[in-house]
């Protein structure tokens, strides 16, 4: 197996006085597909945003413990959290395109972080051409590039998730974190959002979130199963899903509990 591209050492996360996570200690592998899984309130999402430090968007959120990625802790004082951002991207359950064109959707995060900037000064690639890279890895540009500057709100639900996924990948994230990224989707759009992150795992470690068991077993190298805010247990997604080590992990796989 690579070596993690994330580890997670004694994480614990309150919202106020009630405990979300508790000592969540776990690995996350270069690249492949790591899903999250377990009953609803388990601490899923909760998970998934401390590894960017959404988390800190909401009030009455503590932190304690270290999330590393590549070596470094991203909760150390000094770490830039937009920095952090870039380097971790997210993907909503819902798709929220910004109030412009396809184009600038795509465009936007390169000009805020300076990527294009960047560019324009060194090997002087051009914006269009960046733009179709990230419309065609997330399986759209067929069917915007006649368009692309047409308001992205006119886009379908499951046209304006694939839009927010090419802006995700357009800043050239390390890590792509998914929370329920196909919940509001139809089941087409829910396939090719799937593809596309069987694609995409191949250069850049994702993290899923889902509260579907088949959805799982279709996507997850990797595993992680909470309860209650604790990780029960954590592995190649084979192992879990056929030989799992314990007692719950074996009931909410079977469908006895959550």
């Amino acid at each position: 197996m690579l070596k993690p591209h994330i580890r997670i050492q004694d994480l614990n996360v309150w919202y106020r006085d009630v405990q979300a996570l508790q000592s969540v200690t776990a690995e996350i592998p270069t690249q492949g597909i790591t899903a999250i899984i377990g009953p609803s309130g388990c601490g899923k999402t909760t998970l998934l945003r401390s590894l960017n430090r959404l988390l800190e968007e909401s009030v009455g959120t503590r932190v304690t413990g270290q999330v590393w990625l590549d070596g470094v802790n991203i909760y150390c004082h000094n770490m830039d959290v937009t920095e952090v951002r870039t380097r971790v991207g997210m993907l909503a359950p819902k798709p929220y395109p910004l109030p412009m064109s396809i184009y600038e959707n795509v465009a936007y995060g390169r000009r805020i972080h300076g990527l294009q900037r960047v560019l324009d000064k060194g090997n002087g690639r051009n914006l269009d051409k960046i733009v179709e890279h990230y419309l065609r890895m997330a399986g759209l540009w067929e069917e915007v590039k006649d368009r692309l500057w047409a308001p992205a709100t006119r886009l379908s639900t499951g046209q304006q998730q694939r839009l927010c996924l090419a802006r995700a990948l357009a800043v050239e994230p390390e890590v792509l974190l998914c929370d329920e990224p196909t919940s509001a989707l139809d089941p087409l759009s829910s396939q090719m959002i799937e593809g596309q992150l069987k694609t995409l795992k191949e250069q850049t470690t994702i993290v899923v979130v889902t509260h579907l068991l088949r959805q799982a077993h279709r996507l997850a190298d990797h595993v992680l199963f909470l309860w209650m805010g604790e990780l029960v247990e954590s592995g190649p997604a084979t192992k879990i899903f056929s030989n799992p080590r314990d007692e719950r992990t074996r009931a909410y796989l079977a469908g006895d509990i959550g």
